[in-house]
């Protein structure tokens, strides 16, 4: 299968399962009900987000905006790996996780005006502010380009 098809499909199947996952939340939990998972460690909740990362209040023009320039960047960047490629599966893996998250959060923001949060991890007092699967992505993503930045900085130049 091509770079570029296998970039797409993670970045479209980020996307369904982030859809999906809200859709469920929106039906099944009441916002502000907290169902507690894993005692003293993980809770569904369900919050409805009109700013960014965390509840920053930031307006919404500019947050889709420049969800759309993110998005298009990487898009472009997944796009052109067909035909020079970017460099390793791990980058790859990571645009295209980002990339997935990053439509998944900027259809909530440009459709229902808010994104939905629903996992919560807390230990004792400390409580990390809810998130959702596209967030994970993002996270994921970002490890994954981190991870392939300091690869390549290790691997001895060819001269």
């Amino acid at each position: 299968m091509p770079r570029r098809v296998l970039s797409y499909l993670i970045a479209a199947g980020v996307f369904v399962f982030d859809r999906v996952t809200k859709i469920v939340i929106v039906r099944l939990v009441p916002i502000g009900e907290t169902q507690e998972v894993i005692p003293g460690f993980f809770n569904i909740v369900h919050t409805e987000n009109a700013g960014a990362a965390f509840s920053l209040g930031i307006g919404r023009f500019f947050l889709v905006a420049s969800s759309v320039v993110a998005s298009l960047v990487l898009s472009l960047m997944l796009w052109r790996d067909g035909f020079r490629p970017l460099g390793s599966r791990i980058l790859r893996v990571g645009l295209a996780l980002i990339l997935g998250g990053a439509v998944g959060n900027l259809y909530d923001r440009a459709i229902p005006g808010t994104v939905t949060d629903f996992l919560e991890l807390y230990l004792g007092n400390f409580r990390w502010p809810a998130f959702n699967v596209a967030d994970s992505a993002i996270t994921i993503g970002a490890v994954l380009v981190l991870l392939d930045m300091i690869r390549a900085k290790r691997a001895p130049r060819k001269v």
